[in-house]
């Protein structure tokens, strides 16, 4: 099967292969008015208008000079969940900071409970419901994590309805083991934290070997030093690492992140230029999460200060119940140069490409020959008004593998 788009002004973000850093960011290599071959559930050709021929089994999509973009990759969500957390919401306009929720048992916990309640099946069901929702708009990678269980069973139970909701979605979906996401409160620390590494970890690398873990250094949840004794127990079973860093009270994570190599470091909104020109020195990417700074406080990273640096930036939705209830990168797109500081360039890399490299995948994030064909159509003429418009609905059409998902 063959699938011809034609007419398109073509993003390809090409260049390179891996991850794009610094001022590499803004080369996104944009083609006006180019046709796009796609066999099977690869990009075969990229040439000018008219230069291709229709093969006699091929669907054709008249793009009519609209912007075709590589299939979005969030790389950061919590979107498999149950309950809701409105009753947080509300005390939160009342004044009630995160940290404060927190402290009081509810937040994280709330979801803990709800998770806990719930079926593999019915957990299953609702993060079904919510990738479609990612899909329509344009998110064709997706990366979910676990982390509301805090008990090995029920953290198990989440990982296997991620894998039991990816079977059956379109797109792709990389599990993340966030086993050191906050402190059951109704376990002494000492025992939670030991079993964590002792019981849960052991557990989840069985299963699912080779998975990403993560957690969440901050007050009130993870301390640096259980963070380090969970990442290294981590890294001996062949775990790449992942964590939550910097977002309300810098404590040191980010920096022994950066020297034991991390896949990503996450959050950073406390972070200084220091920690930034440390990042970009580093192997490790920095996942800038607008969507919490404009549901909780106003705060931002500075993706500015990171790209100038020569970091690699990665932008991501955050999705989840308590911190950042949306799931449009579109939306993490127009945050991250309204707030981050990026150009639409930069932010469109961090979003596509860059998000493929901290999940580790090299397949997609690029329209180029051999590249995975996950694409999106938008309904603009300039990428720009990608970033411009928000709040909108910019996607026309998704391409999944190949096969078109949407429109």
């Amino acid at each position: 099967m063959s699938l011809l788009i034609r007419d398109a002004r073509v993003v390809t973000a090409a260049g390179p292969p891996g991850i794009r850093r610094g001022v590499a960011m803004r080369a996104i290599g944009a083609v006006d008015r180019a046709d796009v071959l796609v066999r099977g559930d690869a990009i075969e050709s990229i040439v000018h208008r008219g230069g291709l021929k229709a093969p006699p089994d091929a669907k054709t999509i008249d793009a009519r000079g609209r912007v075709l973009l590589p299939g979005f990759v969030d790389c950061h969500t919590h979107a498999c969940w149950a309950g809701d957390r409105l009753d947080e919401w509300e005390a939160k306009l009342r004044g009630e900071t995160y940290l404060d929720t927190i402290r009081r048992g509810a937040g994280i916990m709330a979801t803990v409970r709800a998770v806990r309640a719930a079926s593999e099946s019915e957990l299953a069901e609702r993060l079904a419901e919510r990738l479609e929702r990612a899909l329509r708009l344009g998110t064709t990678t997706i990366e979910v994590k676990s982390g509301y269980g805090l008990t090995t069973p029920d953290e198990l139970k989440m990982l296997r309805a991620i894998r039991l909701a990816a079977g059956a979605w379109r797109g792709t979906v990389v599990p993340t083991a966030c086993i050191g996401h906050a402190i059951d409160p109704d376990v002494p620390r000492g025992d939670f934290i030991r079993r964590t590494i002792e019981e849960m970890l052991p557990a989840v690398s069985a299963e699912f070997p080779g998975i990403a873990i993560d957690a969440y250094c901050e007050d009130g949840a993870w301390t640096v030093e259980e963070c380090v004794r969970l990442f290294e127990a981590a890294a001996e079973r062949g775990h790449p690492c992942r964590v939550h860093a910097d977002q309300f009270t810098r404590l040191g994570m980010t920096e022994e992140a950066v020297r034991r190599g991390f896949a990503s470091v996450d959050h950073l909104e406390a972070s200084g230029r220091d920690v930034f020109e440390a990042i970009a020195a580093s192997r490790t990417a920095a996942v800038l999460l607008p969507g919490s700074g404009f549901h909780l406080d106003g705060r931002y990273a500075s993706g500015r200060q990171l790209v100038d640096a020569g970091a690699a930036v990665a932008l991501a939705t955050n999705w989840n119940p308590g911190s950042a209830p949306c799931g449009s990168v579109p939306m993490a797109i127009a945050l991250g140069v309204r707030m981050c500081g990026l150009s639409v360039a930069e932010a469109v890399c961090a979003a596509t490409v860059n998000g493929a490299g901290v999940l580790g995948l090299r397949d997609r994030g690029v329209i180029a020959p051999g590249a995975r064909a996950d694409l999106v159509l938008l309904r603009h003429t300039d990428e720009r008004a990608l970033a411009w418009e928000f709040g909108m609905d910019a996607v026309d059409a998704v391409v999944c593998g190949g096969e078109i998902a949407i429109g």
